[in-house]
Formats: structure tokens, sequence, C-alpha cells
């Protein structure tokens, strides 16, 4: 195998068979790999190479003749780990771990296309996201159209015979929409497209894209998935044949790999991801439903709500609701500025699916680069408020959220 066809770095090291055991136990289990010492947590490799046996074994290595591990920059014992556990629990062929959310969006749509190609995707989702579909695939020479991920029919008049990916967040960034995966997976089938899904909103607990018919899922790993601020990451999973064709020779190439330790700390939270994003989706869930009849509160919108416009979708696709909630507050910037300065408990950040809880102002933060007019036909208004529900008792979340519109 030569080395313009991507070996596979699959290590000849012992995986235990996880499969039958349920999902939470993959999450504990899957993809361990341990050292000669019989350690009870993942080894951290933190290395930047390998060395070799024989000069022999070394160009083995490279051809593919010999599986193993080269450079860091390929692939890595930990990051191995991780790969392997996220793509058991998720229910894939294959994985690929980045060192970002956005190197792993990035990778899943730049890769596999080339010029003359054209790609469909939602308006609403996030400012980085949007940014890689509308101004920096077309600089290679890579169309894209953006549609409103609600209206199947948009999907539908969008496709073209060089359409080749279809892009989607579900639920969306910051609104919360809720899109049909099924229904949009079967529109970019039939015209000859793949879809990849980004499954941060939602997380693999409550929503398998897979088994929904998407072809490709990515998740910032810096989410949930860490889920208690302290690294960055991000992983690409689909099917052998779609990693190895385009994804494993382009990271392998351009370098944007995830650091084994950051790996390490990633199989962590994996541990724990189950617990957490169930506690957080039920506080979510109670924090809701207090803003909901709050009079200070133009508008809540929470996918576990029977009020969610798209309630029916979310029962059909989705195992529960988010640990996000979106909502309006009544007077604009001025008063939404006010509330966020008055909460004590509840912190100001870009961030989400943290161990703590976290707000952000979507209008001058996550989405600012949109132009007013974009950002109002996604509902993203003035006293726009996105919610991330952290681990810290509901009730003290919900005085402090209380008080806080009390300054409104």
């Amino acid at each position: 195998m030569s080395e313009t066809k991507s070996p596979d770095p699959k290590p000849s090291i012992a995986i235990p068979d996880t499969a039958h055991y349920r999902r939470e136990t993959r999450l504990v289990h899957s993809g361990s790999l341990r050292s000669q010492y019989g350690e009870t947590s993942e080894a951290l490799f933190l290395t930047q190479g390998f060395v070799y046996d024989s000069a022999e074994q070394c160009e083995a290595r490279f051809t593919g003749d010999d599986p193993g591990f080269q450079y860091s920059r390929f692939s890595n014992p930990t990051v191995f780990s991780f790969e392997q556990r996220m793509a058991e629990f998720e229910g894939a062929e294959a994985a690929r771990a980045t060192a970002t959310g956005m190197a792993a969006v990035t990778a899943a749509m730049l890769a596999p296309l080339r010029a003359g190609d054209h790609v469909v995707a939602s308006k609403a989702m996030f400012g980085s996201c949007r940014y890689v579909v509308e101004d920096l695939l077309p600089r290679y020479g890579i169309e894209s159209t953006l549609v409103d991920g609600l209206d199947l029919d948009q999907w539908q008049r969008a496709v073209r015979p060089n359409t080749k990916t279809f892009f989607l967040e579900s639920p969306t960034n910051p609104t919360l929409d809720v899109l049909d995966i099924g229904a949009i997976a079967q529109i970019a089938h039939a015209g000859g497209a793949r879809l990849v899904v980004d499954n941060v909103f939602a997380t693999p607990i409550w929503q398998s894209p897979l088994e929904l018919g998407a072809d490709v899922v990515v998740y910032s790993a810096t989410k949930h998935i860490d889920g208690q601020g302290r690294c960055l990451g991000g992983v690409v999973l689909a099917s052998q044949a779609f990693i190895e064709e385009h994804i494993q020779m382009y990271l392998r190439q351009t370098g944007p790999s995830l650091s084994p330790f950051n790996a390490w700390v990633l199989l962590k939270g994996l541990e724990t991801l189950s617990v957490r994003v169930r506690q957080q989706t039920e506080t979510a869930a109670a924090i809701a439903d207090a803003l909901a009849i709050h009079p200070k509160v133009a508008r809540l919108i929470y996918p576990g709500r029977a009020d969610h416009p798209q309630a029916a979708t979310v029962k059909k696709q989705m195992g529960a609701g988010s640990t996000l909630v979106g909502f309006e507050v009544k007077g604009g910037k001025a008063e939404a500025f006010r509330f966020l300065n008055a909460l004590k408990l509840v912190k100001i950040s870009n961030n989400l699916g943290d161990a703590k809880s976290l707000v952000t102002h979507p209008a001058t933060t996550t989405h600012q680069r949109l132009k007013p007019e974009a950002r109002a036909e996604l509902g993203i208004s003035e006293g726009f408020i996105r919610y991330s529900a952290g681990l810290e008792h509901k009730d003290d979340l919900i005085e402090d959220l209380i008080a806080a519109l009390d300054h409104v």
C-alpha cells in the first residue's frame, strides 16, 4: 500500500468486545487499551513518535503491511481509544478525532469535495459552520445554497446534478429548531448526496443521526463530551469507506490532530456523559417551564415542551429534550444585557454543555458576524438568550434566573 492510499492506523492490539453491552456500559468500557501494567484508567500515551525494531518494520508501518502507530499526527493509542469508544457508542463503523469541533466540521465538509461540487445547508447553524459553507468552500470552487431547514421543499428544490453534500444541525444553534433528519436524508440520497449532521445540541444520548439516515455525524467534543470546561476536541463518525477514502488522509496530511492528553480527558468525560446529560436535561426542562410563564420573557423555546414548534419531530427522532434553552427577554439588547449582568450563579460564556450553567447573547457573540436581517430571519433577536444547563441544583438556578429578570 502506498503512502497516498492512507494506511489504516488501527494497531494489532487486542480490544475488548463490548458491542453486546448497552450504550451506557459502552461509554465506560469500549475501546479500552491496556498496557502490560494492567492499569484501571486508560493510559495516557503522551508521545510525538514511535520507534521500530528494524528499518524493515519501519518501512512496513508506512506501507501499511505492519499495522501500528507511526506518528501522533497520524494516530496515537490514546486518540485511537477515544475514536473506538465514540464509534461503538454512536453505532458508526469508524471515527477520526480532531483538535476541535470546527476541525471536524471542516474535515467532513471539505475533504470529500472538489471544485465544481455543490453543497446545500440549513441557514440556521453555528456562525463558524456558516462561514465554512458560505465563505470558505466557495474559495475552492465549491458552490453552496442555504435553505430554510424546516422546509423540505426548499431542500428538494436546491438539489442540483452536482450536489454532493447536505449539512445541518438539529436542534439548531441557537434557536433550537428541530429538523426532520430522516426526511432530509431521503432527499439527499435521492439526489446522490450525503448528509452530514452536527449533533452537538442533541448529544449522542438523545439522538442518533446515523440510525435516522445520516451518512456522517460530527461533534464538538469540547461541549458535552468533555463537559467540564477543560479541553478542546472534535470527532467525525461515518462508514469505514468514507473515513478511509476522505478523512484519514486529509487529517494525516493537513494536521488538525487531537492531542493525546485531550483524548485522555475526553475518554474520562465519556464515562460520565450519560449521567451528566440526563441531569442537565432534567434541569433545562424545569428552567424552561419556569421561564415560559414569566411576564418578562417574550418567547421560550425548548425541544422537550409540547409547545415547541416541531414537537412532533422531537417526539419522532429524539429521546428527550436538550440541555439547552432559548428565550427572548423583553426590551431588546439593553434589557438582555441588564439581565445577563444581574446573574450571580449562572455565568456568561459562549461555551455550552458544561458542568456549570452558562448563558450567552448570540446576536453579539456566536452569530455577531451575520447581518441584522440574517439574524432576524433566523429568529435571533436582540433580546434572545441561549442558556446551557449545568449540574447545579435546579432550584438555585431558577432563583438566580428569576432574580436577574427582576432587574429587567
